[in-house]
């Protein structure tokens, strides 16, 4: 396999702007249905009453964007009847569509829902990191459109070296599972993966 690329999720510069997700929208020309990067918004905390009977704040919410994670273990590829959904020599998870039946087993799979299904063409599409726009030099679009640099892209190791190789964070699954191709900055609200401290606050969004 040549180089591994992944993300870099800065969740202190995030504010949720979305501006990654509609840049992303807009360059896959996506309808309304379908969202390559989606933002998590995590969120919890009460109102708590201290000795002299004044009651304080406690809350927290941050921001995490997030598409395919290009997996080393991907779990949508270990469930396609078909090997439509495959990792490339070159690291980046893609589905094949010309023969993808839409049987959904990968969007079911996989713990970041980033196969999604396409009604229109019914079958099954995702992120696929824009690796011709990787192939040219360039980065993948949700990357330079951030307007807070919120988000990097690159080799695995050069990422690894410039932000170190943390990976969990609630609300997202423990990497183990899929052992993602993606680094966490942590907010310092961020809550560690399983935590029960919050919710997400957008359910429906992603």
């Amino acid at each position: 396999m040549t180089q591994q690329h992944g993300f870099y999720i800065d969740t202190e510069k995030c504010t949720g702007c979305k501006t990654c997700e509609l840049a992303c929208k807009d360059y896959k020309d996506l309808g309304t249905a379908v969202n390559y990067r989606r933002i998590y918004e995590y969120t919890g905390g009460d109102w708590h009453q201290d000795a002299a009977g004044c009651w304080i704040p406690d809350i927290f919410s941050y921001y995490v964007s997030m598409a395919c994670n290009h997996c080393n273990n991907p779990a949508c590829a270990s469930v396609c009847p078909t090997g439509a959904m495959h990792k490339r020599d070159d690291g980046f998870v893609l589905v094949a569509e010309d023969i993808c039946i839409g049987c959904r087993h990968c969007e079911s799979a996989c713990p970041y829902g980033a196969p999604q299904y396409n009604a229109e063409k019914r079958n099954m599409t995702k992120c696929d990191g824009c690796y011709e726009r990787v192939g040219e030099g360039k980065q993948p679009i949700c990357v330079e459109s951030c307007p807070l640099r919120a988000i990097d892209f690159g080799p695995m190791d050069e990422l690894t070296e410039k932000y170190g190789y943390q990976r969990d964070i609630a609300p997202l699954p423990p990497s183990h599972l899929t052992q993602p191709n993606l680094i966490i900055r942590l907010n310092p609200n961020a809550k560690s993966t399983g935590s029960r401290a919050g919710k997400l606050a957008n359910p429906q969004e992603v």
